[in-house]
């Protein structure tokens, strides 16, 4: 019996998503001077969830974009993961919500905060969005205490794994979709609860249960510096792709503990090179201290806030120290993976956190120097994972492949500009390369946008939809010019 891959999967699902999802157009393939995109969400009566708010907010922004097919696209795109990947429900008597990737049944920690970020904004005039969201925030916290390690979880909580994760040899917890270890799996929660909790002023659902997840989280954490060994977490695949699974029985490749935290993969599910990981300990340290806060404020949890606190400075020493790299064009700037033995792999990768994402995630300022020099590094050739085409230019990784442009990537570059041609840039190539769905995709062919993997991921969709209303708020001139430029 031959196992399947997760990669086999969505190539499967994105076959049947074209041809069976009442969301899903096929429509010929707009080229860059083709200019009819379609208005593609489900029918009214077929949406998973509507808010007055986001509406309402779909028609102001909209009103801001003389471009068509840019308006069109955000209408597709920033109500998507509302429109399609949402289950609200109730779990003991309180709003439960559960949250697909798009094209898999399943709710990816990261993915599930990413997605419903941008709705932050509007929950406070929206009491039903803010149950959506407290909902997510309450499954988060039940789905972290049932496994720490897991990146995936499934909708039961008594089912087995993703086909895919049958066979892994790791843990196996009932309602766990897939168990690739992911720093940044932990820190999105903490990102979602503070927003939510700054935002709206709601502490209901950061409860007991939620100061559990949080005690949780800060224990893994501690484990994961690895400084009495290599802790509880093993994960082994049988698999003809190398990133899917794990070096030296499971534990990964060596590092020495020298205080950052152990990631054993990225926020794209591949194996890390070095196990420290330099963006997603970044982002630990910000959500070390917006738990910290929360516990302080909210919690009244002295020993966690000074706890989450401690971990926060001992792990920002150590990536000072030695997340960094001397590149002999750029100079001095962020590694992407070390192990403190001195071996530094210098890339990026286009999911988040990743280099070009740091500013977004509150790790630095869009103005800091060795951020500046990074972001140089990444959009150049000297990033093994930066693509240049005739569609458009941006960064990929390993998991779609060489030459495949991940349009997060294109959206991340324009949330951490500062310059209105590079972002009027970017929202082109955005536009252009949707292969006449109106939707963003995983990645595109760098020469060929009718070439492209997963026709239905919420998580770029959503963010489109932040970067559309980030610029429209703050930077309306971006959208000035006619139809002629926009082509």
């Amino acid at each position: 019996m031959v196992a399947i891959t997760r990669r086999a999967w969505l190539q499967g699902a994105a076959a049947l998503a074209l041809t069976s999802h009442t969301w899903a157009y096929e429509t010929p393939v707009a080229t860059a001077r083709a200019l009819e995109l379609p208005r593609a969400r489900p029918a009214v009566g077929a949406r998973h969830f509507t808010s007055e708010a986001v509406e309402t907010t779909i028609r102001q922004v909209q009103e801001k974009i003389p471009d068509v097919p840019l308006a069109t696209i955000f209408e597709n795109c920033f109500p998507n993961t509302l429109d399609t990947t949402v289950f609200p429900g109730s779990y003991d008597g309180k709003p439960d919500t559960y949250v697909v990737t798009g094209d898999i049944d399943a709710m990816w920690l990261r993915d599930s905060s990413a997605q419903v970020m941008p709705y932050l904004a509007l929950a406070k005039q929206d009491h039903r969005l803010r149950e959506l969201l407290e909902g997510v925030i309450r499954r988060q916290a039940r789905l972290i205490l049932i496994d720490a390690y897991a990146n995936g979880f499934m909708r039961d909580a008594a089912a087995p794994p993703l086909p895919w994760a049958v066979n892994d040899k790791t843990k196996h917890y009932p309602g766990v979709g897939e168990r690739k270890w992911e720093v940044d799996s932990l820190c999105y929660p903490i990102r979602l609860a503070y927003g939510y909790w700054q935002r709206t002023g709601d502490t209901g659902p950061l409860d007991a249960q939620w100061k559990e997840a949080a005690w949780t989280i800060v224990r893994t954490f501690r484990t994961q510096q690895r400084k009495q060994g290599p802790g509880p977490y093993s994960f082994q695949r049988a698999s003809e792709v190398p990133t899917d699974t794990l070096a030296l029985n499971g534990y990964g490749s060596p590092a020495i503990p020298v205080g950052m935290i152990f990631s054993m993969f990225r926020p794209s599910d591949d194996a890390c090179t070095y196990p420290l990981f330099v963006p997603a300990n970044l982002f630990a340290v910000v959500s070390l201290r917006q738990l910290a806060t929360l516990a302080n404020q909210v919690l009244k949890d002295a020993k966690l806030a000074q706890e989450a606190q401690a971990i926060a400075t001992e792990v920002e020493a150590a990536v000072q120290r030695y997340g960094k790299t001397e590149h002999a064009q750029y100079g001095e700037i962020w590694a992407y993976e070390v192990d403190g033995y001195g071996n530094v792999l210098t890339m990026d990768d286009a999911n988040a956190p990743g280099l070009l994402s740091l500013p977004y995630l509150g790790c630095c300022r869009i103005d800091d120097p060795i951020y500046r020099r990074t972001r140089q590094f990444v959009q150049s050739k000297a990033n093994p994972y930066f693509f240049r085409g005739t569609a458009a230019e941006g960064v990929g990784g390993p998991h779609a492949g060489l030459n495949m442009i991940w349009p997060m990537s294109i959206i991340m570059r324009a949330l951490t500009s500062t310059d209105d041609a590079e972002i009027r840039r970017c929202l082109r190539w955005l536009r252009n390369t949707t292969a006449g769905t109106g939707f963003m995709h995983e990645s595109f062919q760098k020469d060929d946008p009718k070439v492209f993997t997963r026709p239905w991921f919420a998580w770029a969709n959503t963010l489109f939809g932040e970067l559309t209303m980030r610029v429209a708020a703050e930077r309306p001139q971006v959208f000035a010019g006619d139809n002629s430029y926009w082509s």
